[in-house]
């Protein structure tokens, strides 16, 4: 995703996992990811943007000022003068802690222009224009542009993500000293992502960060080998956590989840614990009864789980994730379609027992439905693709990847569906050109995924830019995206942004 622009280069980004690198800081940051957004909203962080012109009209006509972008964050510590240190990179820009920051008396040029570097309207403005990578370069320019970027404002709904070997320094006498999280703190991070953590790095955390026990209010644990004590500790310790997310961690059990769940937490998310099966379900249903989002991939869950949800709980939760619960059939979705009718997103992902006939159980019950994910669902044919366009009036959102029996007969019928906005067909290795043509009369979709469609030639892909509202194309591993395509797209369809 990074193109060169006028010499300078684009900072790394991983759009499709939202993961950015946060440089080493003096201050307590430490080293950390940021993660945030949707695939397309993390695909636009990658592309360029203009700052707007609120700079005065002297500086604005000084051509030998640069103008700040979002391809060249250091462009704009040019603007007030300071210069960057040697070596210093966008994902990794080292300070020490005796380093000195040039106060705003201290910056080149006129008294004007240096006050106009450090005029905190301006700059409260201007700092919007900036991901979350480019705001930490830019606070170690100097204090005045640390203090307007450490306004809480700056990091709504960003994640912080700290490894276990970020949380120490270790000592000259080879002892551990747990880190500061005080820039942490200044920010107000409500939400944190531990990766491979104990139970005492966990108690360290909540010890050393001022805002844990009421401020925080997401915890995701990955790869970590927390137990059933270090959960029950965590979740009594920290009062504010309302959203819980568990991957990857192999050492707390079912009992576990009985002795801490508590009924605050409103959205929990399970997957690739190996100890999650049916009676974990069971504690959920019951311990939370105030649950509006459930993600879940436990390869051991069967029909039976899906019967536990009580009353009070299909009428609160809204979203139901269940991804590669390879033992639930059309009898768990019979269950679940009774025990959740309010559903607006559901997610059977990888749950390959799935057939039509549970789509269409689907269609028939759910009908507040807005997105639906059926990808990895090898069963699925289009008569469930008729069955979802014949009920699902509001449905937004439609996930197909890798069903491999979807044809151009399925695209015929979701062709009908008006307020489909989003549809992903990446790898449906049987849809053809002649099934891209009913899509072309579906003005109301904004994002299509044809990538990995080994059918699809470039006369059929051109037919496109019939979808003149399109926002987002993703041709990723499509034979027939050609460079010259690409080219008539910039053309033709200047406000989509195509992923090659």
């Amino acid at each position: 995703m990074s193109n060169p622009r006028n010499g300078d280069t684009k900072p790394p980004c991983l759009p499709r996992n939202g993961l950015v690198k946060i440089p080493t800081q003096p201050n307590g940051l430490g080293s950390a990811s940021i993660t945030k957004g949707t695939p397309a909203v993390k695909n636009r962080l990658c592309q360029p943007s203009s700052v707007p012109a609120i700079l005065s009209p002297a500086l604005a006509h000084r051509s030998d000022l640069p103008i700040p972008s979002l391809a060249s964050p250091l462009s704009l510590a040019a603007l007030a003068g300071v210069s960057s240190p040697p070596g210093a990179s966008l994902v990794g820009l080292n300070t020490s802690e005796g380093s000195e920051q040039p106060s705003p008396e201290r910056l080149p040029g006129s008294p004007s222009e240096r006050q106009l570097a450090v005029d905190e309207k301006i700059l409260n403005r201007l700092f919007w224009y900036f991901s979350a990578c480019e705001k930490c370069v830019l606070a170690q320019v100097c204090k005045a542009w640390r203090r307007v970027l450490y306004q809480p404002k700056f990091w709504v709904g960003l994640t912080p993500v700290l490894h276990t070997k970020e949380l120490y320094n270790v000592l000259p006498g080879g002892e551990k000293e747990f880190v500061s999280l005080q820039g942490f703190a200044v920010r107000g991070f409500d939400g944190f992502c531990l990766v491979g953590v104990s139970d005492l790095d966990i108690c360290e955390f909540i010890d050393n960060y001022p805002l844990s026990k009421k401020g925080v209010k997401s915890m995701s644990l990955k790869r970590s080998t927390i137990t059933d004590a270090g959960l029950e500790v965590m979740l009594e310790q920290m009062q504010g956590v309302v959203r819980l997310e568990l991957s990857g961690c192999n050492d707390f059990t079912e009992a576990g989840l009985w002795s801490s769940l508590n009924a605050r937490i409103t959205a929990l998310s399970v997957s690739d614990c190996i100890n999650v099966a049916d009676d974990a379900i069971a504690a959920i249903s019951q311990l939370l009864p105030n649950l509006t989002e459930l993600n879940l991939q436990a390869y051991h869950v069967t029909d039976t789980a899906l019967a536990y949800f009580t009353a009070k709980q299909g009428y609160t939760t809204h979203t139901l994730r269940l991804n590669s619960c390879w033992e639930i059939t059309n009898h768990g979705v019979v269950n679940m379609v009774h025990s959740l009718p309010n559903l607006s997103v559901l997610s059977l992902s990888g749950c390959s027992k799935v057939t039509d006939d549970g789509v269409e159980l689907v269609a028939e019950n759910l009908r507040k439905l807005r997105s639906l994910d059926l990808s990895w669902c090898p069963r699925i044919t289009d008569m469930a693709l008729e069955y979802i366009a014949c009920d699902l009036h509001k449905l937004e959102e439609l996930v197909l990847d890798r069903c491999v029996r979807i044809t151009d007969t399925g695209l015929s019928y979701l062709s009908t569906m008006s307020s489909l906005r989003s549809l992903y067909l990446r790898w449906c290795c049987q849809v053809q050109d002649f099934g891209l043509k009913h899509l072309l009369s579906m003005g109301s979709l904004r994002l299509l995924s044809l990538a990995g469609c080994p059918l699809l030639t470039t006369t059929g892909l051109s037919g496109l830019v019939q979808l003149q509202e399109l926002e987002e194309l993703e041709l990723t591993n499509c034979p027939g995206a050609t460079p010259e395509l690409f080219k008539y797209f910039s053309q033709h369809l200047p406000c989509c942004m195509v992923i090659e």
